[in-house]
């Protein structure tokens, strides 16, 4: 398949941090040794993603992308006419609402600024149509039909492959379908060598995908039971694995099947990877499948099908040296572990060292480089490497890049890392002669950010996605289904069951009865009820759990204690909880009961009744607790000032602004203290000086006078000369001599003038003083105020240490059982909190 190059963006120098005009192109037949994209948080790593995409797209180059946090799902929000009321459903009401602005103003504003960007990079609106046109886009949710629904059936069918010819292959196939399938079931790091479990059910899809038999869910739980061979190894298959295990296993894989929610996994379209690359007559597919909803063992789960599925169907294909299709997977972190061997490890390993010979592009990206297995990853050719958190990451990730290409200069790389910006990648490929430095260009799809479940089905809809019409998948056996609780529509009376046994070890407590029925009533807005009468009462079973999480910042005074709690009354067979769903108010254990009324009691079903199930759900609980909970705190470094969520924004900026009102205060008196002392003494010389001028003026005049009669005398003792009756001495030596009363004169004058002088520079000084005290007063009035405004926001999370469990177990909670018009429902008993 002959492809034009993928336009990533354009040159940077990084010693002069200035964008070139140089564009940066990337061969997509490089993709063919595989590609990591690495960086941390807000690096633009996504972006990047989204333009390789965007460009495999354009080049009629099919792809399949694993989105486990909904990011990748914008690559439907392509607009070709940028029109504000495109993106309008898109943009993130929230945000606008916390900038302040109307939806239709934050759409214009999204609208203008894609303009813009992409007016910048050269990129015109029929560069989007063509987009928009270039392939069949569609979003899958596996476990759910929020999105195009998936059947996982299909990864259980015996594959088109000859067994003979692909023994081995298949086996590994086998390893890993099964892995994942007893991770599912909770059994989790098992080794494939020892585990019975693992050995048992290998051996039965052996058996049947050896004979060309599709192998079903219920198949394989009735084969658990009773499986179809006498033997494992040398040893009769009742003393390798005795049968009341087999049939506990057998129940574990029962309870998935049993689920309502596991219905989802069957229905929609089979997991063909041919059909999801290639819609008809070899129209190029980008199919997205979005696992955010999904547990952590659910997500393991489908990437292992999914990948085993993409290994089987490369290896129908004739080879290739060109791309043919790009395996994209969003974050691979806990996937491709440097130690751990995870069920979705070993068929992505196979597919890095095998998928070039086949033209198909393994696309991976991750924001923590030091989660990942190098050696596995040797076989990379392109490294798009951005923007790193910590040295920690930047020296492992030179570790990887060391090993897979041992001829680079570490040095060069660590100086050029460490000036990476935003949206600033070192590429680092194999089929070029030297790395590059870039900045990617900007996107064509519009980036939101991660989207929602309930934003999947409008996603479809927007790009007119459909899923293929399929025949029914047939009904999972009911022969095994174990009993489930009675629904609230059709209570069990209460003169039923009495209390059931919980297991070994398991707490149990006893919600108090804490509101009548009228207030039940209220509370669940029925408007009958003043007139309800109750039938009885029955106690059913909820899995309760309250942790409290001690968040610590001695730097910031922070010290607060959070409690995280949940009430699970509807739970899945398997012991797969979401906790963010099921959030409750903080519960006082003073106030739960040890024993409760003499009512009846519903059974207690899966995972309550399993002592080891609650024992690992309480470690769930806790990890939960520990990953989830963090305390935004507020703070002002300047002012040391800190609190935490209990004081509103608002508040904590009328706390900096009265701090910053008194810092200023203190700050302004020392400075009028200090300027009060240079100005009184600049104002004593002033009037030293001028007292000292007023002398230096008399003692002029003085000397004037003086030189004026000096002068008088003189001209009398000239013209006095021999005259009769005037003493001869006025007329000669008696007389002072007018030249010193004259250099006299000048002196006094000198002074004068030497005092006018230092006056005129003592009231300058003054003058500057003034003018220095006002503009230090100014620069310490904006320094407080701008201090008052500089308000940072962080997330602190507890340590592990400082996560610890007080209420956990089984929780009895009370419901009044109704009889009204002629039906029959149940209302809760009890206010929690």
């Amino acid at each position: 398949m002959a492809t034009s190059s993928f336009y990533l963006g354009r040159a940077y120098e990084l010693a002069k941090a200035k964008l070139l005009e140089e564009q940066v192109n990337y061969d997509p037949d490089d993709l063919t040794t595989h590609a990591l994209v690495v960086g941390m948080t807000g690096s633009g790593k996504t972006g990047l993603c989204v333009d390789i995409l965007e460009e495999a797209a354009l080049a009629g180059i099919p792809a399949l992308m694993i989105d486990p946090k909904g990011d990748i799902a914008n690559l439907l929000l392509h607009f070709p006419g940028l029109a504000p009321s495109d993106f309008r459903p898109w943009v993130d009401p929230e945000q606008a609402r916390r900038d302040g602005k109307s939806l239709d103003q934050a759409a214009a504003e999204a609208a203008a600024s894609w303009e813009k960007g992409l007016t910048e990079w050269g990129i015109g609106r029929e560069r989007i149509a063509a987009l928009a046109k270039a392939a069949d886009f569609s979003v899958y949710t596996p476990g759910s039909s929020a999105g195009l629904p998936v059947s996982i059936l299909a990864s259980l069918a015996a594959p088109v492959l000859d067994w003979k010819e692909n023994r081995e292959d298949l086996r590994e196939r086998i390893a890993d379908t099964v892995t994942a399938l007893l991770g599912l079931v909770g059994l989790k790091d098992i080794d494939p060598v020892r585990s019975r479990e693992h050995i048992l059910l290998s051996n039965i899809f052996e058996q049947a995908w050896s004979q060309k038999r599709d192998l079903s869910l219920p198949e394989l739980i009735t084969q658990t039971q009773s499986p179809p061979f006498a033997k494992l190894g040398v040893f009769e298959v009742n003393t390798f694995f005795p049968e009341k295990e087999r049939f506990d296993l057998a129940m574990s894989l029962n309870a998935i099947l049993a689920s309502p929610s596991f219905q989802s996994w069957t229905e929609g379209e089979p997991l063909d990877v041919g059909r999801m690359l290639f819609a008809a007559a070899g129209r190029p597919r980008h199919s997205i499948f979005y696992i955010a909803h999904l547990s952590d063992s659910e997500r393991m789960f489908f990437v292992t099908l999914l990948f085993n599925a993409i290994e089987g169907w490369m290896r129908t294909q004739a080879g290739s040296s060109s791309l043919r299709a790009i395996i994209y997977f969003d974050e691979i972190q806990g996937y491709l572990p440097p130690v751990a061997v995870p069920s979705s490890k070993p068929p992505m390993l196979r597919m890095l060292k095998q998928a070039r010979a086949f033209g198909v592009g393994l696309l991976l990206a991750t924001q923590n480089p030091v989660d990942l297995d190098y050696k596995g990853l040797a076989n990379t050719g392109t490294w798009f490497l951005g923007r790193l958190q910590t040295d920690q990451d930047k020296q492992r990730l030179l570790d990887g890049l060391q090993g897979a290409a041992p001829g680079i200069d570490r040095k060069e790389y660590d100086r050029m890392l460490s000036g990476l910006g935003k949206r600033v990648f070192l590429l680092h490929n194999v089929h070029a002669k030297k790395p590059a430095v870039f900045q990617t260009r900007w996107a064509m799809n519009y980036l939101p950010g991660p989207l929602t479940r309930e934003q999947i089905p409008a996603l479809n809809v927007l790009v007119g996605a459909k899923a293929a019409p399929m025949a029914a998948a047939p009904a999972p056996a009911a022969a095994m289904r174990p009993p489930t609780a009675a629904p609230i529509a059709a209570p069990t009376p209460a003169s039923g069951a009495g209390r059931p046994v919980v297991p070994s070890g398991v707490s149990e407590f006893f919600f108090p009865n804490n509101l009548t029925l009228a207030e039940a009533a209220r509370a669940a807005g029925n408007p009958q009820a003043a007139s309800l009468v109750a039938a009885g009462m029955i106690y059913r079973p909820a899995l309760v759990a309250q942790a409290q999480a001690r968040i610590l910042d001695r730097k910031n005074g922070i010290d607060l204690q959070v409690p995280r709690s949940v009430i699970v009354v509807q739970l899945d067979p398997r012991g797969v909880i979401r906790w963010d769903d099921f959030p409750a108010a903080p519960l006082d254990p003073a106030k739960l009961e040890s024993s409760g009324l003499q009512v009846g009691f519903a059974a207690l079903q899966a995972p309550l009744a399993n002592g080891k199930a609650m024992a690992s759900l309480e470690k769930d609980f806790l990890d939960w607790v520990y990953r989830a909970t963090k305390v935004e705190v507020r703070s002002n470094t300047a002012l040391k000032l800190a609190v935490g969520p209990e004081v509103s924004e608002e508040e904590f900026r009328r706390r900096c602004q009265e701090a910053a009102e008194r810092a200023k205060s203190e700050e302004l008196a020392k400075l009028e203290m200090t300027y009060a002392k240079k100005i009184d003494a600049a104002r004593g010389k002033l009037g030293r000086e001028e007292l000292e001028l007023e002398q230096d003026k008399a003692d002029l005049s003085a000397r004037k006078t003086e030189e004026a009669v000096s002068g008088l005398s003189t001209v009398i003792g000239v013209l006095g000369r021999g005259v009769k009756g005037i003493p001869r001495a006025l007329g000669s030596s008696r007389l002072s001599s007018p030249l010193t009363k004259r250099r006299l004169t000048q002196s006094a004058k000198a002074d004068v003038e030497e005092s006018v002088q230092a006056i005129g520079s003592l009231k300058s000084q003054l003058e500057a003083l003034e003018t220095e005290k006002a503009q230090a007063v100014e620069a310490l009035t904006a320094k407080w105020n701008g201090a008052a405004q500089e308000i940072s926001q962080t997330a602190l999370t507890p340590l592990k240490k400082d996560v610890f469990v007080d209420v956990f177990g089984v929780a009895w909670l009370p419901y009044y059982q109704v009889n009204a018009g002629g039906q029959s429902f149940e209302l809760p008993g009890f206010k929690a909190g």
